[in-house]
C-alpha cells in the first residue's frame, strides 16, 4: 500500500498474502487521505520484494507511487526512450533481478518527464502498448488510467466524502462504495479535493479479455453491466446442451467451476451436488511458479467427499484446462474415493495459445491442449470423457460483440499487437500478431 497525507507518501509492502503482510500496527501507521493498494501475481518480472507494487519514485514535482494490472509489451522501446532522455539514470530492466517488472519502467518514465505527474502521464500513456489498468498516487491526487483496448477491468465508485477506483466492482461493494461507471478505454481520470476530471489519451479500440468472464473476475463482479456469476451459469447451460453426459450427479471444481456447474445441472436435469471440499486458505494453483508447487497446491486445496461420490457417475465441471494439473489430480482423487465414472466438462474452449497481456500461461509447451485431440487430453487426465464449450457459445454468453473481445488464448488471433521477440519465440506468423482479426 502507498498512502499520502498531503505532504508525503509512505509505502509499505512485502511478500505474502495480505493477511500476512498487514496487521493492525502497520495499518495504524499508514495515515493519510489518499491510498492505493495492490496484490501481485507475477507474469512479467520475478516474484520478489523488489517487484512488489506499488512502485515508488521521487520527481522534481513530488513523489509518485504506481500500481498496475496487466502487462506492458513494449518495455524495450520504453527503456530506450528513458535512456535517451536521461542518460545518467539507471534504466529498469525486465530481465535484471533488481527491477524486472514493466511497472518499474513505467514509473521511471513518469518520474523522468518535465512537468507535474498529470502532464507526464498524458505524455507517456499514449506510448504504452499491451494491457494496463493503472492507479497513480501523488501527495494530493489520485489518478487512474485504462488502456485503449480496455483489456483489464477498471471501475469508479463513490464513498461518503470520497471516491474509489478498483479493478473489480466487487471491491466497491466490500468497502460500501456505490458503483458509478467503468473507466473507459483510453481514459485518464484525475481525483483531487475538487472532485473528478477526465481526459482522453487515446481513442477507444475495445478488445476486452474474454478470460475475465471465464475465470479471472470474481463471480460477484459486474462487467459491462452484467453479473459475472450469471454469465458463467449461462455458459454452463450451453455446455450441457453441447456436451451432454449420462451421469448421476454434477459437481464443480470449487470455486471457479461452481456457477457453470449450477447451469449444467439446471439444463441437463442431473442433480447438482458438492463432491469436493475446498481449503479456503490455499490460493490459485495455476499461478504457482513451478510444476511441483502447483501439484502440491492442488492436493492441499481440494479433498473429495467420499460418501457423496462413491459409486456415482459424475460430471465434473471446471472453468478451464491450462496445464492439466488440477483436472488430472481431481479425477484421480474422485476415482480413489470410489466414483464409478468421471466425465469432465469445461466451460471454456481449449487454451491453445500464449497470453502476453497479463495471464500466466505464456509457454505453449505447457498447454495440455496444444496439438492434442479431446480424446488424447481425456486420456491424459484420466477421465471417461471430456467436453469443452464452443468459442461461439462463450462469446454469445458474454453479450459482448466478438470484435470487441480478445480471445487469442483460444483462437490465436491477437487483436493487440504482440512484440516481435515474443512472436518469434512462440512461432506466431504475421496473421496472428496484428490488429482487428
Amino acid at each position: 500500500m502507498a498512502v499520502a497525507d498531503g505532504e508525503r507518501i509512505m509505502v509499505f509492502k512485502d511478500m505474502g498474502l495480505v493477511s500476512q503482510v498487514f496487521n493492525e500496527a502497520t495499518l495504524t501507521s499508514l495515515t493519510g487521505s489518499i491510498a492505493i493498494g495492490h496484490t501481485r501475481y507475477s507474469t512479467t518480472g520475478a516474484s520478489q520484494w523488489e517487484n512488489a507494487q506499488p512502485t515508488f519514485r521521487t520527481t522534481a514535482y513530488g513523489d509518485i507511487a504506481v500500481a498496475h494490472n496487466g502487462n506492458i509489451t513494449n518495455t524495450a522501446e520504453l527503456g530506450a526512450w528513458l535512456a535517451s532522455t536521461n542518460p545518467g539514470q539507471k534504466v529498469p530492466e525486465k530481465r535484471r533481478m533488481d527491477s524486472s517488472s514493466d511497472t518499474a519502467i513505467l514509473t521511471a518514465l513518469l518520474a523522468s518527464r518535465p512537468g507535474p505527474v498529470g502532464e507526464a502521464a498524458m505524455e507517456v500513456l499514449p506510448h504504452l502498448k499491451g494491457a494496463f489498468s493503472l492507479v497513480l498516487l501523488t501527495r494530493d491526487r489520485l489518478y487512474a488510467a485504462r488502456d485503449s483496448h480496455g483489456m483489464r477491468p477498471l471501475c469508479l465508485g463513490a464513498l461518503e466524502g470520497g471516491w474509489v477506483v478498483a479493478s473489480e466492482s466487487a471491491a466497491l461493494d466490500i468497502v460500501g462504495a456505490k458503483y458509478l461507471r467503468d473507466v473507459e478505454p483510453g481514459e485518464f481520470v484525475t481525483i483531487d479535493s475538487g472532485g473528478i476530471t477526465s481526459q482522453r489519451f487515446a481513442s477507444p479500440d475495445r478488445h476486452e479479455c474474454v478470460f475475465e468472464y471465464v475465470y479471472l473476475s470474481r463471480p460477484d463482479t459486474v462487467l459491462d453491466g452484467r453479473l459475472v456469476h450469471n454469465i458463467r451459469v449461462k455458459i454452463g447451460k450451453m455446455l450441457a446442451r453441447e456436451q451432454p453426459a449420462e451421469a448421476d450427479m454434477v459437481i464443480p471444481v470449487p470455486d471457479s467451476g461452481t456457477p457453470a456447474a449450477i447451469g449444467y445441472a439446471a439444463q441437463s436435469g442431473i442433480p447438482y451436488g458438492q463432491g469436493l471440499v475446498k481449503n479456503a486458505y490455499v490460493g490459485r494453483t495455476f499461478i504457482q511458479p513451478s510444476q511441483s508447487l502447483r501439484q502440491l497446491g492442488i492436493r492441499l486445496k481440494l479433498n473429495p467427499l467420499k460418501r457423496v461420490v462413491e459409486g456415482k457417475r459424475l460430471v465434473v465441471v471446471d472453468d478451464s484446462i491450462v496445464r492439466g494439473n488440477t483436472q488430472r489430480q481431481v479425477v484421480a482423487m474422485l476415482r480413489g474415493a470410489g466414483a464409478a465414472e468421471v466425465h469432465v466438462r469445461i466451460s471454456s474452449p481449449p487454451v491453445l495459445w500464449p497470453c502476453f497481456f497479463g495471464i500466466d500461461f505464456a509457454d505453449p509447451g505447457e498447454l495440455i491442449a496444444r496439438g492434442k485431440s479431446f480424446d488424447q487430453i481425456s486420456s491424459l487426465i484420466g477421465a471417461d470423457s471430456l467436453g469443452y464449450v464452443s468459442l461461439a457459445s462463450l462469446i454469445s454468453a458474454t453479450h459482448v460483440d466478438k470484435h470487441n473481445l480478445c480471445k487469442a488464448c483460444f483462437d490465436g488471433r491477437y487483436a493487440v499487437a504482440v512484440p516481435e521477440t515474443d512472436a518469434r519465440q512462440f512461432g506466431l506468423g504475421p496473421d496472428r500478431t496484428g490488429h482487428a482479426h
